[in-house]
């Protein structure tokens, strides 16, 4: 490629970034950093731990967000020169390295420009995300524990603290559900379009005539709740059940009932937790997830949507977003926007971002039509 075409794509990404940057509002991010930071120099901070945390994770968000815009300028500063240098004194390999660094600034702008459509009423918040087996049997629970492995993959790819708060194992193998949060800053926004049923179809490791078996999984993504979120439950609609927490293959049963079980009668969700040691700890997990749920409920009411907020998804045949074909071909596709790949096992190691940044997008279109 030659040093003009070089120069007409840094100009396109440039106006790209400066797209960006409006949106993001730099200056009053930086105003914020300003804020946050005189909070954190308090000698008192650390008296409220969870303020405390909620203070330091803010700031280390913001500073990480502005941190990549500056990065991102500046690498297409540094290859400009760059270009006017090899153009200058003739040199094709100043020139491809050039070109290759495009390349990679061009899909690392990509993915921020997604962030930017992130832009709905609880879409920085954290994630709260349930997954359930549905028909299939044994495979659909097996299913359901590839999907968690994947998610918490993808966390850890991008750093994300994931905190698991109750998970039921399936009698054979797998998962019949679980509920684990994503700790993260936008977690909600980007991981809601993960919503609805996802299919399996692979030869079944627990058929002893190895046939092909197609089995579903359901996510649910809800947002976690903060101190300042209205969700009244009034203590008469809630039934609490307690219970010894018990790991896969009875391992690690605690000795008290720890585990607790929360019913919201009205509703009829039911939520647990068994992640802590203390009965009292569970508890408030519990509500935590409950409350997140029953905003959810709430959400979708207001929009005349209830079963798609609500994750009250069939997992079963003719409503699947996304397929995972293992068998005869190696294939995952969403049905929403196309997005597709041949390499099966990156995606079940969590490498999702491709679909995920895909998602975003596909849900503003709808928006906007």
């Amino acid at each position: 490629m030659s040093a003009p075409e070089l120069s007409e794509i840094i100009k396109s990404l440039s106006a790209t970034l400066n797209s960006i940057e409006k949106v993001l509002d730099l200056p009053k991010i930086s105003a914020e950093i300003a804020e946050l930071q005189e909070e954190v120099g308090a000698p008192d901070l650390w008296d409220d731990q969870a303020n405390a945390q909620r203070v330091t994770g803010r700031l280390s968000a913001l500073q990480a967000q502005v941190d990549r815009v500056e990065s991102l300028r500046s690498r297409l500063d540094d290859s400009e020169v760059l270009i006017e240098l090899a153009a200058e004194e003739g040199d094709p390999e100043s020139l491809a390295e050039a070109q290759a660094e495009l390349g990679r600034l061009s899909d690392l702008i990509d993915s921020l420009e997604v962030r930017t459509l992130l832009s709905g009423e609880y879409d920085e918040r954290e994630a709260l995300v349930s997954i359930r087996s549905g028909a299939g049997g044994v495979d659909a629970a097996d299913f359901a524990e590839m999907l968690q492995r994947m998610y918490v993959r993808w966390a850890e790819r991008h750093g994300y603290p994931v905190e698991v708060f109750d998970t039921s194992y399936a009698e054979e193998a797998g998962i019949k559900s679980t509920t684990f949060a994503v700790k993260a800053p936008y977690a909600y926004g980007t991981l809601s379009v993960e919503s609805g049923t996802h299919r399996l179809v692979r030869i079944s490791p627990f058929d002893n005539q190895g046939r092909r078996q197609t089995s579903f999984a359901a996510v649910e993504v809800v947002p976690v709740l903060e101190e300042t979120d209205e969700v009244d439950i009034p203590e008469e609609e809630i039934r609490v059940d307690v219970y010894r927490s018990s790991g896969p293959g009875g391992q690690s049963v605690n000795t008290t009932d720890s585990a607790v079980r929360l019913t919201h009668i009205p509703t009829g969700i039911v939520v647990s937790c068994q992640n802590e040691k203390s009965q009292l700890q569970n508890k408030a997990s519990a509500m935590v997830i409950l409350k997140a749920k029953l905003l959810a409920v709430k959400k979708a009411e207001e929009r005349a949507q209830l079963d798609e907020l609500r994750g009250d998804v069939q997992a079963s045949w003719g409503d699947q977003m996304r397929n995972y074909v293992l068998n005869p071909y190696q294939m995952v596709k969403d049905l929403r926007t196309e997005v597709e790949t041949g390499n099966t096992q990156s995606v079940l190691d969590g490498e999702i971002d491709a679909f995920i940044e895909a998602g975003i997008r596909w849900r503003r279109s709808q928006e906007v039509d």
